[in-house]
């Protein structure tokens, strides 16, 4: 009797498991369906002349007798305005790579510092990082903006870049990620003798490679999409990055629908390049700590 008490609640268990496992996948694919249906929508509005667009909006009908590589050859084509569109495309990519190394490199000393190292204040200046999360930068752009005039870098990449250097959400997930360290690592290196910048630098900044690998994807895509401040700091028309030059595309005296998408669309290839090479480091940052077994 007791085996096959054991036996039916094995079957029951099993049963609930795989009822539990198909509701998952359901709802998985119904996810998956929704985020990939703009980006499909879009990939075939490219391909579609502006007319057409305009005509029958965002669709996923394949109709092969209205598409063309139009929108495409125009963009890569020898004209004035693919020269331009490259030359956003240069700035966009100058201006990530230079905002990625800036903020998580700053990001990851701050971190450092309100992890490792017990001062006073600490608690208090990890609190106030914290509380910046939670102010929206809409509040902060005019105060920043200002500040950037005193600065005379309004129109340089500089005044770009260096209000977002110190991102707090960087510096609380560099902060997270190193809680799970033991701080023995850092005595082991006094005792052989090394540097609290060796420490820093040559012990610890080496178990973080999944954080850095993790942020560096987040920051990138930040960088690259941002549009408001850019557009804000940028006055010279050959300085525009991506998004502000795709913007201008959009007029009182016409929309370019059609090249609008088309370059959205291949403006999408970095970063899926980018999420492809980091993606196995994107989840160890964010699922594991450094030091295992």
């Amino acid at each position: 009797m007791e085996t096959a008490g054991l036996k039916k609640s094995a079957r029951v268990g099993g049963t609930k498991r795989i009822v539990l496992c198909v509701c998952a996948t359901a709802v998985f694919v119904f996810v998956s369906a929704l985020i990939t249906f703009p980006i499909l929508a879009g990939l075939l509005a490219s391909f579609r002349p502006g007319k057409e667009l305009i005509r029958k909006g965002l669709s996923i009908d394949l109709d092969f007798s209205t598409m063309t590589l139009d929108n495409y050859k125009y963009i890569f084509s020898g004209n004035e305005d693919s020269i331009k569109y490259f030359t956003w495309f240069k700035n966009s990519l100058l201006l990530t790579a230079v905002t990625v190394l800036g903020t998580i490199i700053v990001c990851y000393f701050i971190a450092y510092g309100l992890t490792m190292y017990n001062f006073k204040l600490r608690n208090v200046l990890l609190f106030l990082v914290i509380a910046t999360m939670m102010v929206p930068f809409e509040i902060l752009m005019l105060p920043l903006y200002m500040e950037i005039i005193k600065l005379k870098l309004i129109d340089t990449t500089l005044g770009v870049i260096l209000p977002g250097l110190c991102g707090a959400s960087t510096i609380f997930f560099f902060r997270q990620y190193m809680v799970s360290l033991p701080k023995d690592l850092l005595d082991a290196g006094r005792i052989d003798g090394a540097s609290e910048y060796g420490i820093c630098l040559k012990i610890i900044m080496p178990l973080a490679k999944p954080a850095f690998a993790s942020m560096g994807i987040l920051c990138s895509m930040g960088a690259w999409n941002n549009l408001l401040w850019p557009m804000l700091v940028y006055r010279s028309a050959e300085k525009f990055t991506l998004p502000i030059g795709l913007n201008t595309l959009l007029t009182p005296y016409g929309n370019n629908y059609d090249v609008l998408i088309a370059g959205s669309m291949f403006s999408i290839v970095p970063v899926l390049i980018v999420f492809f090479l980091f993606q196995k480091y994107l989840i160890d940052g964010m699922t594991t700590g450094a030091l295992k077994g």
